[in-house]
């Protein structure tokens, strides 16, 4: 305890362990009564042990100024020939105009970027012959001309109208020096953050070449939670090339330290969830605590059926995409899709208006999808139909068309029982990963539940053939509600021209190609992304007091802490640190709440007296699987989805995406133009010599 009213000086070592003391228990104990009492000092002591205090004070602070002063002049004793032989060497007048051409180059491309600008304009089919225009990117640049630009105008009064002020070439090398400097200001404060995890979205064409969006998350300065967008890399289809390129691009072109990397997520397509687990495998055979974990933005059984291995699943998953975005870009059709579901649901009005709500959400995207989309599938099909075979001029052809094509994928039996068999096996896995995505105290009692959850799914697996019979039935009895015939799928009739096997029934072929794939599948990928060390690491969220209390705060973190040990800045003073933690919460005052999520515990005024349970929260925080609690720092995924959604594909530029998804973040235009002079002085020279041949001042005083 610190008395402030002491005359005696009193301060906390920085090793010092917080405790609480308990003032009043020397009264119970009768031989504290006789223990030696402080003498109490007069008022004439207190002011000569201050006068003291401060003499000793000043004293020191003289000795510690001319010890300074000292090494100040040993330094620039030491370093004055170099700072000479800078000043010695000012920039030419040509460097000088170089600098503030390649600055206001610069400046045009950032602009481009923030605003979504794309570097071609026209394209030469819409130009007619003989007819030359200007890019976007030179358009610009004549536009500052005359908007009084005057470096620009020195530079290109003497240039052909037709030739490019900014050749490609040059334009591309800007633009990666733009992307890496930008770039550079968010991984400065990821290594500053010391601990960080990776995230990668679903794969993306961008100009026609496959592209893998990678995201960081780490914790900043300020105790938040960001999740940012760091750039795209080239997708590689064999999955050992793009895992090492994918190692290299991190550590060697980004220059982050994989040692500090304690997670990793990706969501991806159907199909290429495989080749990613290659890659979470590989990093994590060189870096065993970057845990595999699921992403919090990604629900768990859309994850899960993504992943699963059967052609028809995937061919499944991106029919129901191309339905959810059809209705989604047709208001219209969403209305005629209501009114397909009032007539339907006439005798259940709150199941009708339910699934009506359920449809202008991102439903595709929704732990019970699968239940949604059976729940739905006659009314899709009826008001498909009604679309595809309306001859009014009330649909326009691309709608009318696809219309015509969805409504015969939907009424595939083989599509039919995939959603069905499917809505029943991730039936077993639908609330273990809605609490997954719910509040901090949910995900520590789901890490719990894991095990009755592979439990119940071994059982199906024990007596599929019970399981499939029931799943199989109602499969047919929705299959004949839509009038869609029962058979096995012509491409495997076809591949054996005519030589079935009369004993080969269609509910025997799905429940061999389909529901034992697809189950076996769920429990081995439930087992690797939930892995010991990630479920260890879960079990430690009962450091967040909230869950303390659900757990009558009788918990015991150090155990599962253990993997975290070297990240700790005092890993011996941990016990006893978490002691004080857990009675801190347990006898606080009757008003004070208990902070439910990592992000309140990480804003206590108080968090840095627990340096190892700060730590602890910290790097629990970055875990991919915990969802950013304050959406404003998650804008670089939903800046990422809306770049890609608004940019045409043949426009996009994985330059000019970061530029735009990252707008708010500072760039040095001096620092853009002296890495560009240092990295091609050739080009630099060649621009000189441009300025002096073209410039009789230049060349006079020259």
């Amino acid at each position: 305890m610190i008395c402030r009213s002491s005359p005696y000086r009193t301060v906390l070592r920085d090793n010092a362990v917080p405790t609480i003391f308990d003032l009043t228990s020397h009264l119970n104990n009768p031989h504290s009564r006789h223990r030696k009492r402080i003498k109490e000092l007069s008022e004439d002591e207190i002011r000569t042990l201050k006068q003291q205090k401060i003499d000793e004070a000043f004293e020191r602070e003289q000795a510690t100024q001319e010890l300074n002063e000292s090494n100040e002049q040993n330094t620039v004793a030491e370093e004055g020939g170099e700072e000479q032989e800078e000043e010695a060497v000012p920039l030419t007048l040509e460097e000088r105009e170089n600098k503030d051409y390649l600055k206001s180059l610069f400046e045009i491309l950032i602009l481009m970027g923030k605003q979504n600008i794309p570097l071609d304009g026209h394209n030469i089919d819409e130009l007619p012959e003989g007819i030359f225009t200007s890019d976007n990117f030179q358009a610009l640049l004549e536009y500052r001309i005359n908007a009084g630009d005057e470096v620009l105008r020195k530079r290109f009064e003497m240039t052909a109208v037709n030739l490019e002020y900014c050749s490609k070439t040059q334009q591309k090398q800007m633009l990666e020096i733009c992307e890496s400097c930008i770039r550079e200001e968010t991984l400065r404060e990821v290594r500053d953050s010391h601990f960080f995890s990776i995230v990668t979205d679903e794969v993306v064409d961008i100009a026609g070449e496959e592209h893998l969006p990678v995201l960081v998350r780490f914790v900043d300065d300020s105790h938040n939670l960001r999740e940012e967008f760091v750039g795209f890399l080239p997708y590689e289809a064999d999955p050992e090339i793009l895992a090492v390129k994918f190692h290299t691009t991190i550590t060697e072109k980004w220059g982050l330290n994989m040692e500090y990397c304690r997670g990793q997520a990706y969501i991806v397509s159907s199909g290429f969830a495989s080749k990613m687990k290659v890659v979470a495998t590989r990093l994590l055979e060189k870096y065993p605590q970057a845990v595999y974990t699921l992403c919090s933005s990604c629900a768990l059984n859309i994850w899960l059926a993504k992943s699963v291995p059967v052609v028809g699943v995937s061919i499944a998953l991106g029919t129901i995409e191309e339905v959810y975005c059809l209705f989604n870009q047709s208001p219209q059709l969403l209305v005629e899709l209501d009114n397909t579901i009032s007539v339907l649901f006439q005798n259940n009005e709150q199941k009708g208006n339910q699934l009506k709500e359920i449809c202008r959400s991102q439903w595709t995207g929704r732990h019970d999808a699968f239940e949604v989309l059976v729940d739905l599938m006659q009314a899709l099909v009826l008001c498909l139909d009604a679309v595809g075979n309306d001859s009014s001029v009330r649909w326009n052809n691309f709608i009318a068309g696809r219309a015509f094509v969805l409504s015969s994928a939907l009424t595939d039996f083989d599509f039919i029982v995939t959603i069905v068999i499917l809505k029943n096996v991730l039936s077993f896995t639908r609330a273990f990963g809605k609490n997954l995505q719910g509040q901090t105290s949910d995900v520590f009692f789901a890490a719990g539940s894991l095990t009755a959850v592979l439990h119940s799914l071994n059982e199906v697996m024990e007596n599929i053939e019970v399981y499939h019979e029931f799943w199989f039935e109602e499969a047919t009895n929705l299959a004949t509600k839509l009038d869609v015939q029962i058979k096995l799928p012509g491409k495997f009739r076809r591949s054996r021209q005519g030589n079935l096997n009369s004993e080969l029934t269609s509910e025997n072929y799905y429940k061999e190609v389909l529901s034992v794939p697809t189950v076996e599948h769920i429990i081995q990928e439930l087992k690797d992304i939930f892995s010991e060390q990630h479920l260890k690491a879960l079990k430690c969220l009962s450091l967040v007091p909230s869950v303390m209390g659900q757990l009558k705060f009788n918990t015991s973190e150090e155990h599962h802490a253990d993997m975290y040990k070297n990240d700790l800045p005092n890993p011996d003073t941990l016990s006893a640190e978490l002691h004080c933690w857990r009675i801190k919460w347990k006898h606080r005052g009757k008003d004070i709440e208990l902070p439910t999520t990592i992000y309140e515990a990480l804003h206590l005024p108080d968090i840095k007296f627990f340096p190892n349970v700060y730590a602890l929260l910290k790097v629990l925080c970055i875990l991919p699987v915990m969802k950013v609690e304050n959406e404003k720092y998650e804008i670089g995924r939903k800046r990422l989805k809306a770049y890609l959604k608004n940019t045409l594909t043949e426009q996009r530029s994985s330059n000019l995406a970061l530029l735009n998804i990252n707008l708010d973040i500072k760039h040095d235009l001096d620092l853009m133009v002296d890495t560009y002079i240092k990295l091609y002085p050739e080009k630099v020279e060649f621009q000189e010599d441009f300025i002096s041949s073209n410039n009789p001042r230049v060349t006079e005083e020259a």
